[in-house]
């Protein structure tokens, strides 16, 4: 019985070489057309992120050849770098707060925006989708929470007479990380939420008529049996975008309160890839870092494919 399984995983794997060989021949023209994103995606994501893992191994300096220490970054950093530890808690925290609301908010902003007319729905798209791309926008919060009475929301407190003093929103550590969560919201709805419209655009009419026959009787019904299962390609999308951008928060924290923030109380995963990366130049030390919130990212992407394939069950 062994010897036949291994027979059959055999044949199995050859008809699969001789189906993909077939695929090729009959499709030649589709791949030539991919091979240049193909190449572009290997060589500058691909190789980047396995570059990255293998420097992680070794001390590196830029100026001076890498040399293998083993797993001595990882020892370091999760024994000794408490800054590491800091910045670990902030980015969960944001991710855990600014992930699944910005996700959210991709879903349902899409489903009312695509009950709108056309001509509406096009404004109402760019105005959702304009924060995200929006960089002139860390300005305008920087005015809005300035430390001095001139801030908008000081003289908004002042002037109702709230508080006495003005709140020093961006170097106080009870107020910054909240701040950078709030505008982190703000700017979620990017490529995932352009995705999810298109999505809802795409769905067969027909299946809704199919399933107030089969005793779907209102629009939650509807949006959980219906149009979320046949949403599952850019649900999918949608996710690994809200992931990325929870995980690698750092413009945010950057602009408005400089790095090191007061205290490391904005710090992420992210801003500390940068401070070793690009200012003390510890390459490997900094792909350590980027390897633990690769990690992180592809743990994290793994639970929510596996909550997709409930939907609608």
């Amino acid at each position: 019985m062994a010897t036949l399984t291994k027979a059959n995983r055999k044949e199995i794997k050859r008809q699969d070489r001789k189906l993909l060989k077939k695929s090729f021949k009959r499709n030649w023209d589709c791949y030539v057309y991919m091979a240049p994103y193909g190449i572009i995606f290997f060589a500058f994501t691909v190789l980047p992120v396995l570059a990255s893992i293998v420097l992680s191994f070794t001390y590196y300096n830029i100026l001076e050849a890498p040399t293998f220490i083993g797993l001595d970054n990882y020892r370091s950093l999760l024994a000794t770098d408490d800054v590491f530890i800091t910045a670990l808690k902030n980015t969960l925290m944001i991710a855990v707060i600014t992930g699944p609301v910005g996700y959210l908010m991709s879903i349902m902003f899409a489903w009312f925006i695509n009950e709108l007319s056309p001509k509406v729905r096009a404004v109402m798209v760019t105005i959702m989708y304009a924060p995200s791309i929006s960089g002139g926008a860390y300005a305008i919060w920087k005015l809005m929470f300035s430390n001095d009475s001139y801030g908008w929301a000081n003289s908004l407190l002042l002037s109702v007479g709230i508080i006495s003093e003005p709140i020093q929103f961006l170097t106080d550590v009870n107020w910054m990380i909240w701040i950078a969560i709030i505008i982190t919201i703000w700017m979620s709805l990017g490529t995932g939420f352009l995705s999810n419209v298109a999505g809802f655009r795409t769905i067969d009419r027909s299946q809704y008529e199919a399933g107030y026959v089969e005793g779907i009787r209102n629009r939650w019904q509807e949006l959980w049996f219906i149009t979320l299962p046949s949403m599952r390609p850019q649900l999918m999308f949608s996710a690994v975008m809200s992931i990325t951008q929870a995980f690698t928060v750092g413009d945010v924290t950057t602009q408005l309160f400089g790095i090191p923030s007061t205290d490391y109380a904005a710090h992420t995963i992210l801003n500390h890839i940068t401070d070793y990366g690009t200012t003390r130049f510890e390459m490997g030390y900094a792909c350590a870092i980027a390897t633990v919130l690769f990690a992180m990212m592809v743990a994290c992407n793994q639970i929510i494919q596996r909550m997709l394939r409930k939907v609608g069950q």
